[in-house]
């Protein structure tokens, strides 16, 4: 589409003239698609694979198998081949703003209870309570009632036999426990629910009482809550935690990425694991609370771990509640999120919040005791702040909303995605962050997938107006690539042939057939379309040569991580795909899988219906209009003039120093910048260039000469 200035900025005009006679080289590619955790619809730069798996996960079960999205497979091969920077925009089912929510965390400041009750549920989850075996529950100093039905003990004042699936209204018996109550299950229950009641025995509440098991399967299977007034703090880590007052919560933590998965809270297993903890969400620790500087130190662990092997991700010491401080925690870890915004058709992130987020993995939600000015003018300590420092805490994560992964639907995955199942999403769930992914002055990238997504109106008639609209956005930027799919598994030759008719475009390039890889995150092999792994070809292509050089053939096009191709093309295969503009992936005895073609899906023949053409133009335009942008509002001068020349030509000559050009010439000077153009404000460059073509026809004439004959 024809580009045009209204507003002050730089205008690049392509005009090319090499009938018979663009891709990016900017650093890193973008992916559209789900991926296990992360922010939702919030383009989001990784620097590494770890990185990735940090922010967005690689794996997940799908009743009773374990998946990869496509988006961790193409990123896990695109920084194995050489990438360096990924922008990742994760896509959901569903309601962004109401279906998706982070993960918090209220941590429960110092202030004590003086009065309270405090009950705990326990809640089995087997049908027979035999195998739980008895539980040994640790109070020390705290008085116990207990209502319902039950033998009278018969051993010691401390056991107390629960005989009924439920406790029913009874005499309250009252006992001072020193050391410990031991619950012996009946047998003959079935599945119970028991409420135990404590009160304090003095003013204040103890900080805590200490839940343990004397069954060597810990308390798995049961569920413990303690309910304080009209609060619900969850049982963590053998730990019941008792706080009170009119404000009980210190601060609030949230977590950066968002659904169900984050949540980390519930029945607590052997060594202080987490039974809802896992690999992909997050526990955290308050330690060194110190009232005598007002600091503490804060524990970001990963939710799987436990307490005889802790696996922290970040520690952050010395934090403050005092906003005045430059300690505050709001300051040091982070308190913004962002939101994404529609005005006027166009979509755009919304920042919100004071101070950029340097943790990976949280932020603070809010603080809600301050403690303002903590010391006094004399240097004290201001008592009333004191408790409303976080007591030492071993917390988890709740309430995070959201979830895309289909139980037991394996047709959502490789090779079985349907027209209306992509991988548990629908093709509209990819078109907000497509249209967001428009705007080229908030995110630059090199070329962009949408892996899942077959480009073709027949088998897929909701994928096909999504691959357009990509389609359409990449040619409008002119700044980047996109790499599509535009057929199912197991199609027949004429079918993706037909398919790459319905587009014309040298901002696009589409390669079949499917290939299988090794998923390494899962150890099956699988199939995946080729937009999964050719950004890996082209970072590799980078990596050995330039942008400029065809990322494909032997050298720079072989994929050694592929176990096989779908189909083997023979010559008269792939004759067919390239005259359609299709670039075949080929099959070649001993040396592998190959991408054997660079061809863009621009129909007209031109230099630009070639991979390396386009991208060195995407190259060429993307560091000159850097470089122009610098001058404008520059007094349209001819030194002016002759310093922005100075400044392009060393620059094209250096890619004609590295094979990218023939020749060129550029003209900035009198003969285009005319008293008019200079009275509209307008400063003219004209650029000239002739791109190095590539070798992709080689003929050999072999010669059979007479005998006798001279050579």
């Amino acid at each position: 589409m024809p580009e045009t200035i209204v507003s002050p900025g730089v205008l690049t005009i392509e005009n090319d003239q090499s009938f018979i006679t663009q891709q990016p080289i900017q650093a890193g590619a973008a992916i559209i698609g789900p991926t296990v955790k992360g922010k939702v619809g919030i383009p989001t730069i990784c620097t590494t694979y770890s990185d990735y798996l940090d922010k967005f996960g690689n794996k997940f079960f799908s009743g009773s198998q374990q998946y990869s999205y496509f988006t961790s497979i193409s990123a896990y091969n695109y920084f194995t081949n050489g990438g360096n920077t990924l922008l990742v925009t994760r896509v959901v089912s569903g309601s962004t703003t109401t279906d998706w929510t982070p993960a918090t965390s209220s941590v429960p400041s110092s202030t004590a209870l003086t009065s309270a009750s405090i009950s705990i549920k326990l809640t089995p989850t087997s049908a027979s309570v035999a195998s739980v075996g008895y539980q040994n529950l640790i109070i020390n100093g705290i008085t116990l009632y207990y209502t319902g039905s039950s033998t009278t003990p018969s051993n010691g004042p401390n056991i107390i036999y629960i005989t009924t699936s439920s406790f029913a209204a009874s005499t309250l018996a009252d006992y001072v426990v020193t050391s410990s109550v031991i619950f012996n299950f009946s047998s003959s229950i079935a599945p119970y629910s028991a409420s135990l009641q404590f009160v304090s025995s003095s003013a204040n509440l103890p900080e805590n009482l200490v839940l343990t098991s004397i069954n060597p399967n810990g308390i798995i299977g049961n569920q413990y809550f303690i309910t304080s007034g009209s609060g619900i703090l969850p049982f963590l880590n053998n730990t019941l935690y008792f706080t009170g007052g009119t404000n009980t919560t210190s601060f609030t933590l949230e977590t950066i990425s968002e659904g169900i998965i984050m949540n980390s809270d519930g029945p607590i297993g052997p060594n202080n694991t987490l039974l809802s903890g896992s690999n992909d969400n997050y526990r955290y620790q308050i330690l060194s609370t110190n009232n005598n500087t007002g600091t503490f130190t804060l524990l970001i662990r990963k939710g799987n771990d436990s307490q005889l092997f802790p696996s922290i991700l970040e520690t952050w010491s010395n934090l403050s509640l005092d906003p005045l401080a430059s300690n505050y925690i709001e300051k040091v870890i982070g308190n913004q999120y962002e939101t994404i915004v529609l005005d006027n058709g166009e979509y755009y992130v919304k920042m919100i919040g004071d101070y950029p987020n340097k943790s990976k993995f949280v932020r603070v939600k809010s603080v809600s005791l301050t403690t303002p000015s903590y010391f006094n003018n004399n240097g004290d300590v201001q008592s009333q702040f004191t408790s409303s420092l976080p007591t030492p805490f071993n917390g988890a994560f709740g309430s995070g909303k959201g979830d895309n992964i289909p139980i037991g639907v394996a047709g959502a995955y490789y090779e079985n995605i349907t027209n209306t199942n992509i991988q548990g999403l629908s093709a509209d769930s990819y078109v907000e962050s497509i249209s967001l992914l428009a705007n080229k002055d908030s995110y630059k990238y090199n070329f962009i997938t949408i892996p899942g997504l077959i480009g073709d109106a027949t088998n897929y008639p909701l994928h096909y107006p999504v691959v357009q609209q990509l389609n359409t956005i990449v040619q409008e930027r002119g700044d980047t690539m996109a790499i599509i799919d535009i057929a199912k598994y197991n199609e027949n030759i004429l079918p993706v042939i037909f398919n790459a008719s319905s587009f014309d475009n040298s901002y696009i390039a589409t390669y079949w057939p499917w290939l299988k890889l090794t998923n390494t995150s899962t150890g099956t092999n699988i199939w995946v379309p080729p937009s999964t792994v050719i950004p890996s070809v082209y970072v590799k292509n980078d990596n050995i040569a330039h942008p400029w050089f065809a990322p494909a053939g032997i050298n720079r096009g072989l994929m050694p991580y592929i176990i096989q191709a779908e189909r083997p093309l023979t010559q008269g295969n792939r004759d067919e795909l390239y005259q359609s503009n299709i670039n075949p992936i080929a099959t070649f005895p001993g040396v592998g899988v190959v991408v054997f073609g660079q061809k863009t899906l621009q129909k007209k023949k031109s230099a630009l219906d070639r991979v390396n053409v386009r991208r060195l133009l995407i190259e060429l335009k993307n560091y000159i209009r850097q470089i122009a942008d610098t001058f404008v509002f520059e007094q349209n001068t001819q030194s002016t003039r002759d310093e922005l020349l100075s400044l392009i030509n060393p620059y094209l000559f250096n890619v004609q120093q590295q094979q990218g050009l023939t020749s060129f010439q550029v003209i900035i000077d009198t003969s285009n910048n005319t008293p008019n153009s200079i009275d509209q404000n307008q400063l003219i460059g004209q650029i000239y260039i002739q791109p190095t073509k590539t070798a992709e026809f080689i003929i050999l004439d072999f010669n059979i000469l007479p005998t006798g004959t001279t050579i």
